[in-house]
């Protein structure tokens, strides 16, 4: 384990924006967490644990050490109908997917093409196409930084909700995710009433699914949403979906008879950000580096040059014109640093 200094981030977001950590360090194995916080001077500097950079946003240089967890490998178990599948935190989380959907291992499917690591995807509660990562998850083994202990969190202790989860409020800071296992499956049931997954079968004329062809399917409904982070900085849905009382919804339909949305938890309705972000004129449009993806209003992007100052007052504006159509503030979903 080497501690580097003044060390470029740029090519560890997804946003592409400019930013550098004062210190930079791999953590390859768990022992180097071990190793990394027994120096008291460590436990005295700010950090930030980094997995694939796809869900934040630089605003500014990071005065402090970024931990950037590259802990590998992907082991399965078969206990019946259930698999359980563990995955170190550094692995790509589109890589496990895949190692899913190849050995026919049902429940990622719908999955595919978020972008990340898997370490991340308990924090944030990851989800896609009508499948969160709750429903698929076992549990996963995080480091405390404290005790230097490791600690296994099984689904109830991770108190996960909409694109939340105890490591971001009670636990934040407190543990680093290290491996993640799932809870998938010989016998496969598609799920594909969320989004345009049907439609898309139906192009394809095909009637009875396999896990391949439902992972193909949403994949290619990303690829036709969303821009290539490769080509085009962005973290995807920038903002996350409103959830809002029944009682506030039957209002505002009222008044947007069009206004798409989903079930949410009893009493709740869910409301698609993209749709009213789109409403209110601002799909496609650019400002400056910045600006709207042109095929989906919910992602902003870097159009090369932008700082990260620049986008998130432009997530700044569109929430401001949201609010003030809909009476509904947007919250982002990616993390500002």
């Amino acid at each position: 384990m080497i501690i580097q200094g003044n060390v470029s981030l740029n090519n560890l977001n997804t946003f592409g924006v400019s930013a550098n950590a004062r210190l930079f360090t791999d953590i390859n194995a768990e022992k180097d967490l071990s190793l990394l916080f027994a120096d008291d001077q460590i436990n005295r500097v700010p950090r930030l644990v980094l997995g694939g950079g796809s869900n934040m946003l630089f605003t500014n240089d990071f005065d402090g050490l970024v931990i950037h967890m590259n802990i590998r490998g992907i082991t399965h178990k078969v206990e019946g109908d259930a698999v359980y599948v563990t995955a170190g935190g550094g692995e790509v989380w589109n890589d496990l997917v895949n190692y899913a959907v190849d050995n026919e291992f049902a429940g990622m499917e719908n999955l595919s093409l978020i972008p990340g690591s898997v370490g991340a995807s308990p924090v944030q509660n990851i989800g896609a196409y009508g499948v969160e990562l709750m429903d698929i998850f076992h549990s996963c083994r995080a480091f405390e930084i404290s005790s230097g202990r490791m600690r296994v969190f099984d689904k109830e202790e991770c108190d996960f909700s909409y694109r939340d989860s105890v490591f971001k409020y009670a636990y934040k800071g407190l543990f680093i995710i290290t491996h993640v296992t799932f809870r998938l499956s010989k016998i496969f049931s598609p799920n594909i009433t969320y989004g345009a997954i049907q439609q898309e079968l139906e192009n394809r004329r095909i009637s009875n699914p396999t896990i391949k062809d439902i992972a193909n399917v949403v994949s290619h409904i990303r690829v036709s949403k969303l821009p290539d982070p490769k080509t085009i900085g962005n973290a995807g849905s920038f903002f996350k979906n409103p959830i809002i009382p029944v009682g506030k919804f039957i209002q505002l339909q009222s008044n947007f008879p069009d206004i798409v949305h989903y079930p949410a938890s009893e009493g709740f309705m869910k409301l698609a950000a993209g749709w009213m972000i789109e409403q209110c004129g601002w799909k496609g449009k650019v400002s400056g580096n910045t600006g709207t993806w042109k095929n989906q209003a919910l992602v902003l992007v870097n159009h090369r040059g932008a700082t990260g100052n620049e986008i998130f007052n432009f997530s700044t504006l569109i929430i401001e014109s949201v609010s003030a159509r809909f009476g509904v503030t947007l919250e982002r979903e990616v993390n500002i640093i």
